[in-house]
Formats: C-alpha cells, structure tokens, sequence
C-alpha cells in the first residue's frame, strides 16, 4: 500500500527525447556509443531493453547519465517507497535505483564490481557510502580506501573513478540531479 506501481521502465522514450533535444540523429548516437543505429531504434521503440553496460554508452553519448535516462522514464511520485528485491547477491555487479522519478535528488546503490576503468564526473555534488565492503576511489590525482561505514564526498565537476576491493561490495551514491542547477564558481575552478 502506497508503493509506487510496479512497472517496466520504458527508457527509450526518455532516450528519444534526450536526443531529439540534442538535436543528435540515431547515426550520430550510434558513431559516439558504439551500438548500431537498428540496436538504438528499438530501444527508442521500447523493442529492446539495453543492459547496464549499453545504457550508460548511451548516455555518454547524449551528454548525460544512465540514471538520469532512467529517472526521465519513470514518473515521479511525491512519497515513494523502493523495496529492497530480497534476492541473494548476485555474482555480477548491478546497480539498484533507489529515487525514482525524474527528483531533485538521485540515489543509486552499488553492488559488486563495475568497470573500474570508468571515470566519472557529474555536473553537480554527490556523496558515497560504503554499505558493506570496502573501496578504492581515485579523485584528483589521490586515492581513498573507504570501508563500511565510510563516506566521500565530491563537489560537482570532479573527475574520479572508483572500484571494490572486496567481493559483495555495495555503495550507495546519493547526487543532486543534473538537471538541477546546483554548479557555482567555486575559487580556484
């Protein structure tokens, strides 16, 4: 009772919408991802649901984020309850949205290894949590070993990448979202 409607996700109306705002054709979204332009238009047409992996090529390709797209396709509910899918941990790495909806605020949670080689940088502020495990996360030039418990904080606009250091690992990373102008000029920037 009160819990958001169980539905599939239909990103690719989130994606068309991201890339006609570009004004970026699927030839154009296809060259910077990587994936075919037949792969792209089923996915605009809800035919295909693209992994994690194609979701955030995607994304880089239109400037934005895997969570943002997602976030676009889901309407947003003013009180909102995500339950936890009671699953075992999965052998594979996955990501768990934790805000649905397109908020001010976005929350992700972690589990397991992801591509380590992946740098980030998101537009505004986001913090990390370490839930369980421990971390290795690489920001200006400098390395942060993060336990449970532990969190990091990074201003807006900092390029960093991270990775677990121990199997069954899970990081929740709460983020203004990019579509809230929430970057001022900060000294020395």
């Amino acid at each position: 009772m009160g819990d958001h409607k169980e539905q599939s996700l239909r990103v690719g109306a989130a994606v068309r919408r991201r890339r006609r705002a570009l004004d970026l054709t699927l030839a154009v979204v296809a060259e910077r991802s990587g994936l075919s332009v037949p792969f792209l238009s089923q996915v605009e047409n809800d035919r295909a649901r693209p992994s994690r992996s194609s979701l955030e090529k995607v994304a880089d390709a239109l400037r934005t984020t895997a969570v943002e797209l997602l976030a676009a396709a889901d309407p947003a509910c003013s009180v909102d309850v995500v339950r936890a899918d009671g699953t075992e941990p999965a052998p594979e790495p996955r990501v768990r949205s934790l805000v649905r909806g397109h908020h001010q605020m976005h929350a992700s949670e972690f589990t397991g290894d992801h591509d380590a080689g992946r740098e980030f940088q998101y537009r505004n502020d986001q913090l990390m949590y370490v839930a369980d495990g421990a971390v290795e996360i690489e920001a200006e030039g400098r390395a942060y070993r993060l336990g449970r418990g532990d969190t990091l904080y990074l201003t807006g606009g900092v390029r960093h990448r991270w990775r677990a250091t121990v199997p069954d690992t899970r990081v929740v990373v709460v983020a203004v979202a990019e579509h809230i102008e929430a970057v001022r000029d900060r000294p020395g920037r």
